[in-house]
């Protein structure tokens, strides 16, 4: 991935697992949880967010060894879904507000990727509106990843906090062992058997090529990766 590629696909990757984390600890507050609000979660202030193995360290060596997909991750929100007004409902509300969040942000991206094309193709290619476009572009690509990665039902995911409560409750309290193993099981996944992991990341990769074919007919920026367009 060219130097520059990187440079722009790093600010977005920070904004979107930092605004993951706060739709986390604002659905809880809206749940009834302050616990998150209490301990100064309840900002977009990436200092308070960032962890220095997953946001920074982990990220940067996908991008620099040219793995298959980039994944970050920030410090999780603290919760106690005791304090939810509705147990169940309240535990998949706020497992799944970092999702819709990175699929909202997937969406504006993309918004904004096609009115730089219309710009482009009316006035001319400008450097500065291929830079912006490529930066909407990996806007698109890191938060559909991040929205389809968390999907997954591997603990500590969010898609594993949504299992949970769909299980009869003698499975559920099996299941909710894991969660005593921290991030090895969703590793263990991603090393043993990369092949789930490609199932969950398809649809969402589906997603980006389609949004992409929307706008085919604009002016699209040098840099694009040619297998978003196969």
């Amino acid at each position: 991935m060219p130097l520059e590629d990187i440079l722009l696909q790093i600010p977005v990757l920070l904004f979107s697992i930092v605004a993951h984390e706060y739709a986390h600890a604002e659905a809880a507050y809206r749940q009834g949880d302050t616990t998150a609000y209490m301990l100064g979660r309840l900002t977009l202030n990436p200092l308070k967010h960032i962890d220095p193995f997953m946001t920074i360290i982990l990220p940067a060596l996908l991008i620099v060894s040219h793995a298959p997909f980039v994944f970050g991750a920030a410090k999780p929100v603290p919760v106690n879904s005791r304090n939810y007004r509705r147990y169940v409902r309240g535990d998949i509300i706020v497992s799944l507000a970092g999702i819709a969040t990175n699929l909202a942000l997937f969406t504006l991206s993309a918004i904004v990727f096609a009115v730089i094309g219309l710009l482009a193709k009316s006035v001319g290619t400008a450097y500065s509106l291929g830079l912006l476009q490529r930066m909407m572009f990996w806007g698109m690509y890191t938060n559909v990843v991040l929205a389809c990665f968390n999907l997954i039902p591997i603990p500590p995911l969010d898609g594993s906090h949504v299992l949970k409560q769909l299980l009869p409750p003698a499975a559920g309290m099996r299941y909710r062992q894991l969660y005593a193993f921290g991030i090895i099981p969703i590793v263990l996944v991603m090393w043993l058997l990369p092949g789930v992991i490609d199932v969950f990341m398809w649809p969402g990769l589906q997603l980006l090529k389609a949004a992409l074919g929307l706008v085919l007919p604009l002016r699209l920026p040098d840099g694009i990766p040619p297998w978003v367009l196969s």
